[in-house]
């Protein structure tokens, strides 16, 4: 069994450009286009237990800012579910981390993503 721990380095930049462009999309009111890079820092960091949690953080933070309450209810588990199936590499590949879509579901991940895992030197 795989332990993962931290975000690589080489991970860590696309990550934190995603997290940049959803404050940034956020600041300005553009909360679909947030919301859409919140899914994508969740794609890329969803291996890494830091990583993963606080991008639950910031969606359950999102859900409450919309008052969503399928999103702040989804969020929950997920937020302290999350880390532990990412420490233990169990966690379902592509899955954009809403509660609109199933926990355990995995999604295909898109090329531009996939693009994004060859250039931080992984598969």
């Amino acid at each position: 069994m795989n332990f993962y721990t931290k975000i690589p380095d080489s991970l860590s930049v696309y990550f934190q450009l995603e997290l940049q462009k959803y404050r940034d999309n956020y600041a300005l009111g553009e909360l679909q286009k947030a919301w859409g890079h919140l899914e994508r820092a969740h794609i890329i960091g969803q291996r890494y237990p830091f990583a993963h949690s606080y991008v639950h953080w910031k969606m359950l933070l999102f859900g409450i800012r919309i008052k969503s309450s399928n999103e702040i209810i989804g969020q929950i588990p997920r937020l302290l579910v999350g880390g532990v199936k990412s420490f233990v590499g169990k966690v379902p590949v592509g899955n954009p981390g809403g509660a609109n879509v199933p926990s355990l579901k995995s999604f295909e991940i898109s090329e531009d993503i996939k693009e994004i895992f060859r250039e931080a030197g992984l598969n």
